[in-house]
């Protein structure tokens, strides 16, 4: 038998944390607040973005950490521009 344990991440201290590493985003799927911040660490040596396909787009600089405050209607699937195989969800909770 073969299970399968996905890790979501919650914020703590009004800030949740997603490393950007190897390729992808850790973890891959968030759940943040309403105000609540979303930050970003970029442990490649290369550029990425957090993107949301018609919505906003973070710049993540490599070596940096870049910042996005969750607003009203924030349940997304996000992307890097240039890596779109780079995904990840964010999901807003009451």
């Amino acid at each position: 038998m073969l299970l399968t344990v996905q890790a979501v991440a919650k914020a703590h201290d009004g800030t949740v944390h997603v490393a950007v590493e190897k390729l992808a985003f850790t973890p891959a799927e968030i759940e943040v607040g309403v105000g609540e911040t979303i930050e970003w660490t970029n442990r490649d040596p290369f550029a990425h973005t957090a993107t949301v396909k018609g919505g906003w787009e973070v710049l993540i600089p490599p070596g940096k950490s870049a910042t996005h405050v969750v607003a009203p209607g924030d349940t997304v699937d996000y992307f890097c521009r240039w890596h779109p195989n780079m995904k990840g969800r964010i999901k807003v909770i009451a």
